[in-house]
């Protein structure tokens, strides 16, 4: 049972490290090839077909860059496609979605102060807003509204939204702007799979037929790619948004979240602009004053009360599983162990100067909170000295190995 526990930890860690490099791959080549987009000027010698070129300078070499507007007279043999950083970004993104949000329900997924419901009850929750998401975000690009791309963003932003204020109804916190990040993600991703990439195979095969190809093709990836460019940084954001209690953990989160949205939007127009600009190169500078502004309402909104006008919660029930750690043997002693060393960090009001809010929103008050992080405190705290955390620790290695042996009397219980 103990191993179960090391190997899930280090299953979580695999796959993250996939997701993080598998993201930056695809946001790497994305940003690169808006930037490059916009950067293309006309020349006069250039061939039949090509809309612009661009000269780029790198590692000691220059690059000669042009592009067709629909596609080469003939097909090079040679053709490099830009998926798989996308594929394997999201599948990776599921994964750990799988691995800490639904077999970690109870804990990360559920919090019963928003809404009391089943666990299984919240993964289909999750799992149909994904999808339903995708599917309500197609229809609309291909309706008769998605002819006009201002309009279209405009109500997509509304729908964001009020995705936002639905998710902290229905999800704890931190899941809340995880899952608005998941269903922005599946959006960018599933474009590329269902609408670009199949687009640009259309195009090509025309080109081994010998037809020439429509090129409302390219005008319609065009569009998708468009919005994924501008969805990147908020879904970075998002992502990483479990690790700030500040954001996920306020009660105007939803609010956050939804100007997180437009800061992505004033920082991509910059660049977009600086790129699209002749040399000297140049972007609106308003835009950094508008981030600012919109930067300063999230920090000004998340210091609202984080648990309510008391600063207190109620408890709810414990698990079977978890309950079972209130039971086992060093229970009482972990309890006073962890109040000695963790909970001047981890209350609703930290008292341990630097630290305004609870550390990743996890509270170690109560004895319902210990057996609740029954797992993460046995990591952090029993098999690694991670917690607490450099000259704040006072625990003895004797304390440490009673925190093992407790915890895995709870799992043999």
């Amino acid at each position: 049972m103990v191993e179960t526990t090391f190997l899930m930890a280090w299953a979580e860690l695999a796959v993250r490290w996939l997701h993080v490099i598998a993201g930056i791959a695809w946001i790497g080549s994305s940003f690169y090839f808006i930037a490059l987009d916009l950067g293309l000027r006309k020349a006069p010698d250039m061939p039949e077909g090509v809309g612009g070129e661009e000269w780029q300078v790198h590692g000691g070499g220059f690059y000669h860059l042009q592009k067709y507007i629909v596609a080469p007279a003939r097909l090079p043999e040679h053709l490099i496609w830009f998926m798989w950083e996308s594929y394997t970004t999201w599948l990776s993104g599921f994964a750990m979605l799988i691995l800490v949000y639904y077999l970690g329900a109870d804990l990360f997924l559920v919090d019963p102060e928003v809404l009391d419901m089943p666990s299984w009850l919240a993964i289909l929750i999750s799992v149909a807003s994904l999808g339903l998401g995708w599917v309500a975000y197609d229809r609309i690009c291909k309706s008769p509204f998605g002819e006009d791309n201002t309009k279209l963003m405009l109500l997509l932003y509304l729908i964001l939204v009020v995705m936002a204020f639905a998710y902290t109804h229905v999800f704890s916190g931190r899941a809340a702007m995880l899952h608005l990040g998941a269903i922005t993600a599946t959006v960018m991703s599933a474009n590329v799979f269902f609408i670009i990439i199949p687009n640009q195979k259309i195009v090509v095969e025309d080109l081994k037929a010998g037809r020439v190809p429509d090129a409302k093709y390219g005008k319609i990836a065009k569009q998708r790619s468009t919005h994924n460019n501008y969805l990147t940084l908020p879904v970075l954001f998002l992502m990483l948004s479990n690790h700030y209690p500040l954001a996920f953990a306020s009660e105007w989160n939803w609010v956050i979240a939804s100007l997180v949205f437009l800061m992505g939007v004033t920082i991509r127009h910059y660049f977009n602009s600086f790129h699209a600009s002749d040399f000297p190169k140049k972007g609106p500078l308003w835009t950094w004053g508008a981030t600012a502004l919109l930067f300063a309402a999230i920090v000004w909104l998340s210091m609202a009360p984080i648990y309510g006008e008391d600063g207190g919660w109620e408890e709810s029930a414990l698990s079977p599983a978890q309950q079972r750690f209130v039971e086992a043997e060093g229970f009482a002693e972990v309890y006073d162990i962890v109040q000695g060393n963790c909970s001047m960090c981890h209350a609703p009001e930290p008292v341990w100067e630097g630290i305004p809010v609870t550390p990743r929103g996890v509270k170690l008050v109560t004895e319902s909170d210990v057996a609740r992080h029954a797992t993460e405190i046995y990591l952090q705290s029993g098999v690694t000295r991670a917690m607490p955390p450099g000259r704040a620790s006072f625990m003895e290695p004797a304390d440490r190995a009673t925190v093992v042996r407790w915890y895995e009397a709870g799992l043999e219980g």
